[in-house]
């Protein structure tokens, strides 16, 4: 077998580029007509990082296009805080777009999303703090050269913006690891004697759903250390119908899928289902449903319908039916194979079946049922 040449992938070729790669034209407009304060070492100013993330027209009519649909309060809280010296914990339920967040505020801020910490059960230490190339401390000893800097150190000595995702999962120990690091805005060097100072500009967002609690709870010395903004589920069923096809867009084009005709009307059924489920009522407010073991969260339902567009384009005639989203929902909400597909069933006999408009869906979630 020959092994293709390990070439690097040019911008285009990426297939999810960075969002001050793919919003690089957005940012460079409003770098250009942002005329405010900005805080030291920072590319723009606040104001032009919560238009940058809600959207909006410059005087010389550039569109910037939304990249959260949520309260503008969240949203200029957010910023606000990484401009202070407390860090940001952005807490929610899975889905919520904790770390599409995270992503375009460090991308607004620095410039550089990519100074990140992936917190799962087994993070070291050392990717909170800094590693050793032990080649090089085994021939010379400690030394800075020897040093492998963590993603939190960098941006300490770059006063950028590092970011940590599911900062819960992380263990308990290597957590409490940030309390020097948030509070004194210093990393001690102790094999060197020597110390890390944070430069202004620097600072961390954190990303935790509160379905981890008890995971990993922080405790409340490291908890004081954030200024915690909770991000809910969209308020309403147009805005997570804007959510969902906007996201669905950029997905589709970044895996070139075709646009598909009259697409909305699927997604505002995944959507109504989606919440029904989730809230346990139906959308009338008349019937009361049992909810499912899973989440059914919005970054859900944007998964069902790039799913059903890829079915629709590759396998069907190029338009998005119900029978091209029917596979992904019953895969969404049957979590648990017992408890689960009894709520199901349920909600399609009584619901989905009576329901005007619907048959085909109900015809075509019957048979992936099966």
């Amino acid at each position: 077998m020959t092994v293709p040449e390990n070439t690097e992938a040019t911008a285009g070729e990426v297939l999810r580029p960075h969002a001050e790669d793919a919003f690089a034209d957005e940012l460079k407009a409003l770098a250009a007509a942002d005329d405010r304060p900005r805080p030291e070492r920072w590319r723009l100013s606040p104001w032009a990082v919560a238009t940058y993330l809600l959207g909006g027209t410059l005087p010389d009519g550039t569109v910037i296009t939304p990249k959260y649909v949520g309260p503008r309060r969240l949203v200029e809280v957010a910023v606000t805080t990484l401009a202070t010296d407390r860090a940001l914990l952005l807490l929610g339920v899975p889905g919520t777009a904790k770390t599409w967040v995270s992503e375009h505020l460090a991308a607004a801020v620095s410039g550089d999303s990519t100074l990140l910490v992936q917190g799962t059960a087994g993070t070291p230490e050392e990717a909170v703090r800094y590693g050793w190339n032990y080649a090089q401390l085994l021939a010379h000893g400690p030394s800075r050269d020897a040093l492998v800097p963590s993603p939190l150190m960098r941006a300490m000595s770059l006063g950028m913006t590092a970011r940590i995702e599911e900062l819960t999962r992380i263990p308990a120990d290597v957590q409490d690891s940030l309390i020097t690091i948030l509070s004194e805005k210093t990393l001690p060097l102790p094999e060197l004697g020597q110390e890390v100072q944070a430069v202004r500009g620097f600072n961390v967002i954190a990303t935790a759903n509160d379905r981890d609690r008890g995971v990993n709870e922080l405790s409340s010395a490291l908890r004081r250390r954030f200024n915690t903004v909770v991000l809910p589920l969209p308020a309403t069923p147009e805005a997570e119908v804007d959510i969902v096809s906007r996201r669905v867009d950029q997905v589709g084009r970044s895996l070139d899928l075709p646009p598909a005709p009259d697409g909305l009307a699927e997604i505002r059924r995944v959507v109504t289902v989606f919440r029904e489920l989730r809230d346990g009522v139906t959308s009338d407010g008349r019937t009361k449903l049992k909810s499912p073991s899973g989440t059914l969260s919005t970054a859900e339902a944007i998964s069902v319908v790039t799913n059903g567009l890829a079915l629709a384009a590759h396998f069907g005639d190029g338009v998005l039916r119900p029978g091209d989203v029917a596979a992904g929902i019953l895969g969404a909400v049957v979590r648990d194979p017992a408890a689960d597909r009894v709520v199901w069933q349920e909600y399609l006999e009584t619901v989905v079946r009576e329901r005007d408009g619907w048959k085909d869906f109900y015809r075509a979630c019957r048979e992936a049922s099966v």
